[in-house]
């Protein structure tokens, strides 16, 4: 059934689902010994947070503080990927896990946004969770990239070159 989201719903909706990530971007990159995983967690946590700046820019609620303010907020404490990252953490799996958990959210809100989409009226709001929909897939292909070259240490730039020796 079709929803009327006002423009300032839907971009307060994106707004905490993007810092949900953006909290876990930044633990994952902390936590991570990897140089090469370190860099790719940090780069997607600054992808995010550009993200974040953009929808911020169009929300006008005053709920919200400076958009410097709001990342430096604590995290939620119910994010359910951070409270996995933490568990991984604790039984010393680290960056794989942290990985895995990244692939799973990124596909989560892929398939979250896409479905909002759909159900919604309003054609700019549709095309805001279209946008973060987009996002999600094309981060999911970036850490799907790291975490294969990781486990196999072969890039995805280089089978070709695999699969003809």
């Amino acid at each position: 059934m079709p929803q009327e989201y006002t423009m300032q719903q839907a971009l307060r909706q994106a707004i905490q689902s993007k810092k949900d990530l953006y909290d876990f971007y930044r633990e994952a990159a902390e936590v991570t010994e990897n140089l090469a995983g370190k860099m790719v967690l940090q780069r997607l946590c600054d992808e995010v947070g550009e993200n974040i700046g953009k929808f911020f820019k169009c929300y006008k609620n005053n709920d919200l503080s400076s958009l410097g303010e709001f990342l430096a907020t604590p995290s939620q404490s119910g994010s359910v990927m951070l409270t996995e990252l933490r568990k991984a953490l604790d039984k010393n799996v680290k960056a794989r896990k942290a990985r895995e958990l990244a692939m799973r959210e990124e596909k989560s809100i892929e398939m979250s946004f896409r479905l909002a989409a759909q159900q919604v009226i309003d054609p700019v709001v549709r095309n805001l969770f279209m946008e973060v929909a987009d996002d999600a897939a094309r981060h999911f292909a970036i850490i799907e990239s790291e975490y294969e070259y990781q486990i196999t240490r072969i890039h995805e730039s280089d089978v070709d070159t695999y699969v003809r020796e």
